[in-house]
């Protein structure tokens, strides 16, 4: 820690770039869980009935989606070949004139053509942002940048659940969007990576080409690994707390379980967690044993909360903390991912595999729906976590330990 604060303060221009990054991060989850704030109230805004607002989400979602799929590879792209700062004035000025344009719409079609532009900008910030902070700190104690960089993002729930409640929907929407252009203002002053830099100058190298992934074996292993990784901590979002209505129904909580709840609930326990994890990262030296145990306990708390019948609707936002404070190991994975790869791939391997992930949640929602006819909600959310974890825990011990890899490589 001490070393990254001495860096840091004496270089104020590496302390802007990560401060912009981390806010950059802020805005970016800000707005992916703002529209799940606001889902239902913008939606019946528009005229649509009760019973058409969930699958007109879904739809609206699978468009996000879609935008973030697309963005985080052609950002990845454009990180590697032009550069991370770069990406970091595209992604935001992207996201921030979708997100404006979400407070506009009169229609279903205009709202999902909004949902999918404010995607496809979503998609690039954390992979520029986390390749960025990991290349400007001296290895020692890249981890506190990069684990600052991804807990700045867990906070901007918090506040999108603020200011849903606080003002309409429209103006929710149009305050994020001018968030981004004012951080936009200050992305001035950032500076690029002096590693990217020094590979513009080896023309030989392929840069951003997502194919080179598939062309060496313990490449793509080190890819589809990093993947697995990161799968149980969208599945414990995308599931557990979206879905924390139904599963407290089935549970047979006390009271109904509140949505917005439950989001706070997992964000805070994953900004604890988080900050948790990139300590002890840093203190023992070691990514693979600390996302190990960390998995292992989202697994357990997981577990603990689908078998808790009966449990009280304040029980189950405080176990839905815990497991959430094992979850994390969000900004540790994001690392690891960063390090595995040299510099001429390491933007599209952030920017790829943290979508790639985050559309995990697809799979999972698909399969739990065909298997609940026959096992119901909860042992089929059950079925589903304990094959995401088991990827996990596989992938963590097949990964190479990267903590204070020299990241001065390239990918041939």
């Amino acid at each position: 820690m001490r070393a990254a604060l001495k860096h840091i303060s004496a270089n104020r221009r590496t302390a802007l770039t990560i401060l912009v990054a981390a806010m950059g991060y802020f805005v970016d989850v800000f707005d992916i869980q703002l529209f799940g704030i606001v889902r239902v109230k913008s939606l019946q805004s528009l005229g649509l009935a009760p019973d058409d607002v969930t699958a007109v989400g879904a739809h609206l979602l699978n468009w996000q989606m879609a935008g973030m799929l697309l963005g985080g590879l052609a950002w990845g792209m454009l990180g590697d070949k032009k550069g991370r700062i770069q990406v970091l004035f595209g992604t935001i000025l992207l996201y921030s004139l979708g997100n404006i344009a979400n407070a506009f719409v009169t229609s279903i079609p205009a709202y999902a053509a909004a949902r999918f532009v404010s995607g496809f900008g979503l998609a690039g910030e954390i992979g520029a942002g986390i390749t960025l902070a990991s290349e400007l700190i001296p290895r020692q104690a890249r981890g506190y940048a990069t684990v600052l960089v991804a807990v700045s993002g867990t906070m901007g729930p918090v506040a999108g659940t603020f200011f849903a409640n606080a003002v309409n929907w429209r103006w929710a929407y149009a305050l994020g969007g001018m968030m981004g252009l004012l951080l936009l203002l200050l992305r001035v002053g950032v500076h690029e990576s002096g590693l990217f830099a020094t590979m513009k100058h080896h023309a030989h190298v392929r840069r951003g080409n997502f194919r080179m992934f598939f062309m060496n074996k313990t490449r793509l292993m080190h890819y589809v690994g990093c993947i697995f990784l990161g799968m149980p901590i969208w599945f414990v979002l995308g599931t557990i707390v979206i879905f924390a209505p139904e599963i407290g129904i089935a549970l047979g909580t006390d009271e109904p379980l509140k949505a917005s709840s439950a989001v706070i609930s997992y964000f805070v326990g994953q900004t604890i967690g988080g900050i948790l994890c990139g300590l002890l990262s840093q203190f023992f030296g070691n990514r693979k044993t600390v996302t190990a145990v960390y998995i292992l306990g989202a697994g357990a708390a997981t577990a603990a909360l689908l078998m808790a019948k009966g449990i009280s609707a304040n029980g189950f936002y405080a176990l839905l903390m815990l497991d959430s404070m094992f979850c994390g190991y969000w900004g540790l994975f994001l690392t690891i991912t960063a390090e595995s790869f040299g510099t001429n791939l390491r933007t599209i391997a952030v920017s790829t595999v943290s979508n790639f992930v985050r559309a995990s949640v697809i799979i999972d929602t698909f399969l739990i729906l065909i298997l609940k006819p026959e096992y119901g909600l909860i042992d089929s959310v059950g079925i589903i976590g304990l094959a995401n974890f088991s990827l996990a825990l596989i992938a963590i011990t097949r990964l190479s330990e990267t903590s204070a890899r020299d990241l001065d490589f390239m990918e041939r």
